[in-house]
């Protein structure tokens, strides 16, 4: 099983790296979009910025969430890392609602007789060097993401997934603009607030589960059904009940009621109680955080 120390590392390197590239993306393609005269090369180039800063908060919620417990989170730091997921979607949504006032403004523009510049070729090369970068980054942050379950990073991959896909309809509306003539133009912004749409449906995606964790909303009604079950096979329990469960970022919470025989010792009670423990952290990880509380059968409701 992945370390504490091992994990934090590999989440650290791929979002250093994404850093990097997501400098060298942005700078050139709001250069590119401003010289080749294309608004969407510019919205792109600005939701790579907006990568930038992402890549920017997962680096220090996922340093503050990897430390242990202290007097003030007794729990640990588990939550700083969905407050991190949290962070990049909010980020994402305010992208794409300026992406979309940008796009809905170029287009209104157009509609009432104005014009706007064709774009440039540069324009259309930096989108190509885009796609390219953000679909090798997104698969490396995703593959990473899923290797240390780390919602903040899979949030991170795909902010780097939708940069992509922005760059996808730069480089169709920019190519329409050049090749189909003056008329089409107007595929650019068009294709700018598209974009924005895409973008806008990943973040909200993303920011559900993240708002459920942070107001403690109980795992899934399998997943509890599943506590039971293994707190049930172990000797010596006779029911669970009253179970309280609750997601801390990579780690989860668990917290029940376990009927035992009111005839055993405290030792016996203890020792089972430490085989449903273990059980249960077989299965959901080291880090599962249980609170059981023995109850004797004919206290049982």
């Amino acid at each position: 099983m992945e370390t504490a120390g091992n994990r934090e590392k590999r989440i650290m390197k791929v979002t250093l790296a994404g850093l990097v590239v997501n400098v060298i993306l942005s700078a050139g393609k709001i250069a590119a979009g401003v010289f080749g005269r294309s608004a969407a090369m510019v919205a792109d180039g600005v939701h790579s910025l907006s990568d930038l800063l992402s890549d920017i908060v997962v680096l220090v919620f996922v340093r503050v969430s990897s430390r242990g417990r202290d007097k003030d989170h007794e729990f640990g730091h588990g939550k700083f890392e969905t407050l991190a997921t949290l962070i990049v979607s909010l980020i994402l949504i305010v992208v794409a609602a300026q992406m979309m006032v940008s796009g809905l403004k170029s287009i209104m523009e157009v509609l009432h007789g104005g014009t706007i510049p064709r774009p440039g070729y540069v324009a259309l090369a930096a989108a190509a060097v885009s796609i390219l970068a953000k679909e090798v980054l997104y698969r490396y942050t995703i593959h990473v993401g899923k290797a240390v379950d780390s919602p903040a990073v899979v949030a991170n991959a795909w902010h780097h997934r939708s940069d992509a896909f922005s760059s996808i309809g730069s480089l169709v509306g920019i190519a329409g603009a050049i090749f189909l003539g003056d008329r089409w133009v107007i595929l650019d912004p068009l294709v700018c607030c598209c974009i924005s749409i895409a973008i806008l449906v990943v973040a909200v995606k993303m920011a559900g589960p993240s708002l459920k964790e942070l107001m403690d909303a109980s795992l899934p009604e399998d997943v509890e059904k599943e506590i039971v079950a293994l707190a049930m096979s172990v000797d010596g329990v006779r029911n669970v009940h009253e179970l309280k469960t609750r997601r801390n970022g990579i780690s989860i919470i668990i917290e029940a009621h376990m009927v035992v025989d009111p005839n055993i010792t405290v030792e016996k009670a203890h020792d089972i109680v430490t085989a449903v423990e273990d059980v249960l952290r077989r299965r959901y990880g080291d880090g599962t955080q249980i609170s059981i509380h023995i109850e004797p059968s004919e206290q049982a409701q």
